[in-house]
């Protein structure tokens, strides 16, 4: 009788750690435009340090093996490891390649092209840092199609063929990374950055494929507004052409205020898709009050991305071992 008591008890507690959801948000403190990933049959998670932009100097990471539980990995980047970077240090996209890390991240928010600054590479041996400047400059420091150098993602195509694709200011580029990241490859009209602006975008470009097509999402309205939201198109090719589909994310008045800047993870062992983003408490009214949140996304039989619902409870555990 004893046995079938503790079985029963052990089984209600094994059930209540699987049903255990993360919360949103996933992590304590302000952090915005979130990078997730999975490295080593880890979750990672990059984001933007949130603060008034002189205080924006330094990144932290994330990593968890269930979505629910979460390690912080402080300082992996700083300005003291770049040199030419003076503040707002934000948006960092990161990906692997011939056992080395490689962090692209924007810097100074640069206004026109004399000033210093833009979008830079750091490379580190592990995902946790700690990460040095890959260059010692920036990797690209001037406006080209009139798009601001900052919020960039870095796209690995299924040819093997790694592009950026960055863009502010209404203005989104995409361009060939050469084979260790130090500059581009032109393509074959001899251009160097092909826009590819879809309407209504703003920043904050994601790229993924699914189905053997490529689905480009980004940031629309006002970062510090409520009309702040993801939008995404569908294409047969990373440089498009890219026509809007719709909107699939947005903030729920009951929940929080100005859901976007997001990136998406799969996890192919159970076919699970998230969406991980940033939005803002609805006690809140600072620019830099924002926090890092997680929900499931769902797709239609067509294949078309089905609205996300915002909530307070998030995603459920999902271990990756």
């Amino acid at each position: 009788m004893k046995r079938i008591f503790l079985w029963a008890i052990l089984a209600v507690l094994t059930f209540s750690a699987n049903a255990q959801k993360a919360g949103n948000p996933v992590f304590p403190g302000w952090y915005a435009d979130p990078e997730g990933i999975i490295f080593n049959k880890q979750y990672w998670i990059y984001p933007t340090f949130s603060a008034p932009y002189n205080k924006q100097v330094f990144f932290d990471a994330f990593s968890s093996p269930d979505l629910v539980k979460w390690t912080k990995h402080s300082r992996i980047l700083d300005t003291s490891a770049v040199k030419w970077a003076k503040r707002a240090m934000w948006a960092p996209s990161i990906i692997e390649k011939d056992k080395k890390y490689y962090l692209f991240f924007g810097a100074n928010d640069i206004q026109k092209d004399s000033e210093l600054g833009g979008i830079g590479v750091a490379v580190a041996d592990k995902p946790q840092g700690p990460y040095k400047d890959h260059l010692g400059k920036p990797l690209i420091d001037k406006f080209h199609n009139k798009a601001q150098p900052i919020d960039q993602f870095v796209f690995h195509d299924k040819d093997g063929q790694y592009y950026l694709i960055y863009g502010g200011w209404r203005h989104c580029n995409i361009a060939k990374l050469n084979k260790d990241f130090t500059g581009f490859i032109p393509f074959e009209d001899g251009s160097v950055f092909k826009e590819i602006t879809p309407d209504k975008y703003v920043e904050g470009p994601f790229m993924f494929i699914k189905d053997g097509k490529y689905y480009f999402m980004w940031s629309e309205g006002g970062w510090t507004g409520p009309d702040y939201s993801v939008a995404y198109a569908i294409a047969d090719s990373p440089l498009g052409p890219f026509k809007r589909v719709d909107k699939i994310l947005q903030q729920d008045s009951t929940i929080a205020k100005g859901a976007g800047h997001h990136s998406v993870i799969h996890v192919t062992k159970n076919n699970s898709w998230y969406i991980v983003y940033h939005r803002r408490p609805l006690t809140e009214t600072g620019a830099n009050s924002r926090e890092t949140c997680i929900e499931r996304m769902y797709f239609d039989e067509q294949g078309f991305i089905k609205p996300v619902v915002i909530t307070k409870e998030g995603v459920e555990r999902n271990r990756l071992k």
